[in-house]
């Protein structure tokens, strides 16, 4: 899927399925580190994409169309 933008939803199924076969322990060692740093890439990009989202709730609408930040507990 390198031609076009992954969805969150995918980078999470494929980050499970490299988490699987790495797992397996049937990868050898090169192939493993091409697996672990596929999947460290799609944690920071699903990373990002969550406190992009986490940024865009925060932020709600007046019923003038005004926004107001919200404070968010973490």
């Amino acid at each position: 899927m390198a031609t076009k933008e992954m969805k969150f939803e995918e980078k999470i199924k494929e980050l499970e399925k490299i988490i699987n076969e790495l797992e397996s322990g049937n990868a050898d060692l090169e192939d493993s580190i091409e697996k672990y740093t596929k999947a460290m890439k799609l944690v920071k990009e699903c990373d990002e994409q969550l406190k992009n989202v986490e940024d865009a709730i925060a932020k709600i609408v007046l019923e003038n169309g005004e926004t107001e930040n919200l404070e968010v507990e973490k």
